[in-house]
């Protein structure tokens, strides 16, 4: 058993990222951590260091168990590295999800079809009651 790896071979063989070239450039474009500051993907790693990793729009942090360079098993995880994830992140996560299309960026393009349905929904149960029937005859205008 290894006591150091490379931080990108180390996230590949976790399985926190699906490439090493992904957690490669996760690296080189500053969204991977350890003890607080940005690493190179050639930085070496130990049992015990907290590794910072942002996926937006969650920073997840993990804390080293076991340093490998070699892939393993989903099942073989938890003894790889424990999940050290503040709750909020996972809060931050679950308001993002839930909010949808309401934070729609200016330009996006047109809503989904899902989307679409929300709004629509959403807009007949407001508005219900908002007009007048179309019953109102007995007004007549000379």
């Amino acid at each position: 058993m290894a006591t150091e790896a490379r931080i990108d071979k180390w996230l590949w063989a976790s399985r926190i990222f699906k490439t090493r070239s992904i957690a490669a450039n996760a690296c080189k474009n500053g969204r991977v951590m350890v003890g607080g500051t940005t690493v190179k993907p050639s930085r070496i790693v130990k049992v015990g260091d907290t590794v910072s990793v942002r996926k937006p729009p969650v920073t997840y942090s993990f804390k080293i168990l076991q340093a490998i360079e070699q892939r393993v098993g989903a099942k073989l995880i938890p003894g790889i590295y424990e999940n050290v994830t503040p709750q909020s992140q996972y809060e931050l996560l679950e308001m993002n999800r839930i909010s949808g299309f309401i934070d729609r960026q200016r330009g996006t393009g047109r809503p989904t079809k899902k989307e679409r349905r929300s709004l629509d929904t959403f807009v007949d149960a407001s508005f219900e009651g908002f007009f007048f029937d179309d019953d109102d005859d007995d007004m007549d205008i000379d």
